[in-house]
C-alpha cells in the first residue's frame, strides 16, 4: 500500500502539550492555537485498525473543512486555516464531554438496539413496528459520553447529562439546537447529491470566552452515515439493505469476521486488496457529498509535507 500517515511526532515553535485520540492528533501552541493532524488511522467499535487506510486522513480534513464553511452561517466554529491537506489549525476550546449523536433513520447501533427488543435509547423512545432504515417521524438526538483513550463511548440520556453535570442544562439546550440546525443543513447539503444524511455526531467546545462553537470534524464518512436516496423507498419496501456511504461498510466486514470490539476479539488481518477497497470507498463518499474530483495529495513523504506546510503557516 503507498504511504500512509498513522503516527506524528511534531515539535511546532511554543508547542505545549499533545492529545492523540482514535484518528486525530492534537497540538496545542501557546496564543490558544490548535493544530490538528488528520491521521490515515481507522477506528471502528472504537478499536484502531493495524494498518492506514491511503488519503483517509486528507478526506476527513478536507470534508469538515468544506462542511465547516458551509454551516458558519448557522453555528460558530473553531476552525481559522487549513494549511496542509491533512491539517486543520484553530481556536483553542474546552471540549464538552459529550458527543451530539443525532438520527433521521433507525440505522447502525439504533437499528442493533431495537432488534435486541429496546424501544428507549438515551432516553428517547423509539416508535413500535419499524424496521431498520425506516425514517424517525423526527429526527431523535441520543448523545453519547466520550470515552477517554480508547475506551468504549456510552449512551447516555440528556436527563443523566445534566443530573451529573456534565453539561450544564443551559448549554445542553444550545447543543441540542446547534445539534438539530447542522443536521437539517447537512440533510439540505445530502439531498443536493442524490444522498440523505441518515445519522451523524457532532462535538462542541467552549471558547475562553465562553462561547460554544462545533469542533473536530462534521458530515464526514467518519462521523456519519449516508444512503443513497435513488431507490431508497424502493429498497425499503422490498426489505433489501439500502446502499449507503459511510464507515458502516468497515463494521458490517469486522462483524462477518467475528470482531465488534468485545474482549477476547482479535482484530482480523486486512488485506492489502481490502484496504484499498476502503480507500476508495472513502474517495467516492468524498466526490459524492462534495461534488468534486479528489485530488490526492502527494504523499512520498507526509510527515516532512504536513511540517513544512504548518511551519509555513506559523511563521507567517
Amino acid at each position: 500500500m503507498g504511504n500512509t500517515i498513522t503516527d506524528t511526532n511534531f515539535n511546532f515553535p511554543k508547542q505545549k502539550s499533545v492529545y492523540k485520540g482514535k484518528v486525530r492528533e492534537v497540538y496545542a501552541l501557546e496564543n490558544d492555537i490548535l493544530v490538528m493532524v488528520a491521521t490515515d488511522r481507522l477506528s471502528a467499535f472504537d478499536v484502531v485498525m493495524p494498518k492506514g487506510i491511503p488519503y483517509k486522513g486528507q478526506i476527513l480534513n478536507q470534508i469538515a473543512t468544506k462542511m465547516m464553511a458551509a454551516t458558519q452561517d448557522i453555528v460558530p466554529n473553531w476552525l481559522l486555516a487549513t494549511p496542509d491537506p491533512n491539517v486543520a489549525v484553530g481556536h483553542t476550546c474546552e471540549p464538552f464531554k459529550i458527543e451530539m449523536v443525532i438520527r433521521g433513520y433507525m440505522s447502525g447501533h439504533a437499528a442493533r438496539e431495537y432488534k435486541a427488543e429496546k424501544r428507549i435509547l438515551c432516553g428517547v423512545a423509539m416508535p413500535e413496528g419499524m424496521k431498520e432504515n425506516d425514517k424517525f417521524p423526527k429526527p431523535i438526538v441520543t448523545p453519547a459520553t466520550k470515552a477517554e483513550h480508547g475506551g468504549h463511548d456510552e449512551d447516555i440520556s440528556k436527563e443523566d447529562i445534566i443530573k451529573r453535570k456534565i453539561v450544564s442544562e443551559e448549554d445542553y439546550t444550545v447543543l441540542e439546537k446547534y445539534t438539530r440546525a447542522l443536521f437539517q443543513r447537512g440533510t439540505e447539503i445530502a439531498a443536493e447529491r442524490g444522498l440523505i444524511l441518515v445519522d451523524t455526531k457532532y462535538e462542541f467546545g467552549k471558547t475562553k470566552e465562553g462561547k460554544i462553537v462545533l469542533i473536530d470534524e462534521i458530515h464526514t464518512p467518519d462521523s456519519s452515515r449516508y444512503f443513497y436516496a435513488d431507490g431508497y423507498q424502493d429498497r425499503q419496501d422490498r426489505g433489501e439493505a439500502q446502499k449507503q456511504l459511510s464507515k458502516e461498510f468497515v463494521r458490517q466486514w469486522l462483524i462477518q469476521n467475528n470482531f465488534q470490539g468485545l474482549e477476547g476479539q482479535e482484530v482480523p488481518e486486512m488485506s492489502n486488496e481490502y484496504i484499498q477497497t476502503v480507500s476508495d470507498r472513502y474517495i467516492e463518499l468524498y466526490e459524492n457529498i462534495t461534488g468534486e474530483t479528489f485530488v490526492k495529495a502527494d504523499i512520498s513523504n507526509i510527515q516532512e509535507r504536513i511540517e513544512k506546510n504548518v511551519l509555513g503557516y506559523l511563521r507567517e
